[in-house]
């Protein structure tokens, strides 16, 4: 039995507090009711009820055993039946029941050597990572079982461990994620003692897989204060230990363009992108965009810190950890891009051939998320949003070049490689060079881009080369 268990209750096992319960969850109770077993909804459900939120998964603590459910059931999946979890599909839901059970003696900081069933609810709840997590609702007449004080810490809005913080983090290594990862979603705080036991605990984290941390790190970006988990995580030592590239931003001093250091700079433009809701890809850039400033920071002169082609560096170093966490590469590349792209700097003075040109290199479909990423790259510099009039005039001139533009890629020319083999150009690594050549013409000059027009350069273009 693990040392949760010997935690002196701070809540009450039974007492009249109830909470609603779906009309099929009771249904489905009734059933272990008329096999005389118990039935209670446990863990995040019971929390997000609670927090006046939907519950979207049903997880059931029995005391039944699986083959007892099996039995109970038309269709039953013995999804974890090791330990004690089978998955009923019933009326079109797919429901997780799990037989009481306590566990121990872990080893590789994440599944017990030993799990035994239980005999209580109270006794199941013993083994979860939180407090707001260890409560369950007896079905089907939903009555609380908060035996360690979950819903006081949902009212006062802080995050504890059931029992001994260092214990229950030693078990598994992904629970301190999970703690930074609620502080971030919730708006709670962490209670001393968890933060201090991450610290003690940074070796078991050392051993969680990166598609576990991946997942918890993506979920800490999207929720609506990622600063809270990231700063929980340079105070504990989890982001040197997992993010390195970042923690050695922390102290980069950049004297002279920014208000605060390359860490507290991109923890703000991270946080100004989650307050606009922008997307995954845009909040990753913010937070990374500028991971190559302590290898390129140079003082110069006048005592101004220079960080030239940081973004170069920046990208390369962001690659390299969004691909060590499993990301996925359509997310890598496109995040890559925008580190390499948010140094753009704009001029009254650029033609349309220029403004042109910069939409191609970018690419359309990823202009709005550039101008997201330089929007929250702003707000960290100065530490408030951005003026919202800093970039209208050149959006205004992207704009109008996009409507008079007929051609912003290849695939928009007015000819194609075959237009261009029927003319005599060879097959193979011609086509594709004189199709470049095209688009530059066009490029500076759209009414160029006619088929008529575009065959008549690309034969004068053979002709020279055959001359």
């Amino acid at each position: 039995m693990n040392g949760a268990n010997t935690v002196q209750n701070t809540g009450k096992t039974s007492n009249q507090k109830r909470l609603p319960v779906a009309p099929a969850l009771c249904r489905f109770a009734q059933i272990f009711e008329e096999h005389g077993k118990k039935a209670y909804l446990a863990g995040g459900a019971v929390r997000d009820i609670l927090l006046k939120k939907k519950a979207c998964d049903w997880d059931i603590a029995t005391d039944a055993s699986p083959q007892e459910v099996m039995a109970m059931f038309k269709t039953v999946i013995p999804t974890g039946i090791k330990h004690g979890t089978v998955t009923v599909l019933y009326k079109g839901a797919s429901i997780e029941v799990t037989t009481f059970r306590t566990e121990a003696d872990y080893r590789d900081g994440r599944r017990p050597e030993r799990v035994e069933f239980a005999a209580t609810i109270e006794e199941d709840l013993s083994r979860r990572d939180f407090t707001m997590n260890a409560m369950a609702l007896s079905l089907p007449d939903g009555r609380l079982v908060d035996p360690f004080g979950g819903a006081l810490d949902i009212k006062n809005q802080i995050i504890r461990c059931v029992g001994s913080p260092p214990e229950r983090f030693s078990e598994d290594g992904l629970r301190p994620l999970r703690a930074l990862r609620f502080a971030s979603t919730l708006g709670f705080s962490l209670e001393a003692a968890l933060l201090d036991a991450i610290k003690q605990c940074l070796d078991v984290t050392a051993m969680v897989s990166m598609e576990r941390v991946q997942s918890e790190f993506e979920k800490m970006l999207r929720s609506p204060r990622p600063q809270t988990a990231l700063e929980a995580m340079r105070q504990t030592g989890l982001l040197k230990l997992l993010l390195p590239e970042l923690d050695a931003c922390v102290g980069v001093l950049q004297k002279g363009y920014h208000r605060f250091d390359v860490w507290t700079h991109s923890v703000l433009a991270c946080a100004y992108a989650a307050a606009q809701n922008m997307s995954l890809e845009v909040r990753l850039a913010a937070l990374l965009h500028d991971i190559g400033k302590p290898e390129t920071a140079r003082l110069n002169e006048n005592g101004v810190w220079t960080f030239y082609n940081h973004e170069k560096v920046s990208a390369k170093k962001s690659r390299a950890l969004l691909s060590k966490l499993r990301f996925d590469n359509q997310t890598i590349e496109k995040v890559v891009h925008l580190i390499e792209e948010h140094m753009f700097h704009y001029e009254d003075e650029w033609s349309d051939a220029a403004v042109r040109r910069f939409i191609i290199r970018v690419g359309e479909e990823n202009l709005e998320a550039l101008f997201a990423l330089r929007a929250a790259d702003s707000a960290g510099t100065a530490g408030v949003p951005p003026d919202p009039r800093s970039m209208q005039e050149f959006l205004r001139r992207i704009e109008r070049v996009r409507e008079k533009s007929s051609a912003l890629s290849i695939k928009k020319l007015a000819v194609n490689g075959h237009d261009l083999m029927a003319i005599g150009v060879p097959a193979g690594k011609s086509v594709g060079i004189i199709l470049k050549l095209l688009l530059e013409a066009v490029l500076e000059d759209p009414a160029l881009n006619t088929r008529e027009k575009l065959l008549e350069i690309a034969k004068k273009t053979m002709e020279n080369k055959l001359t």
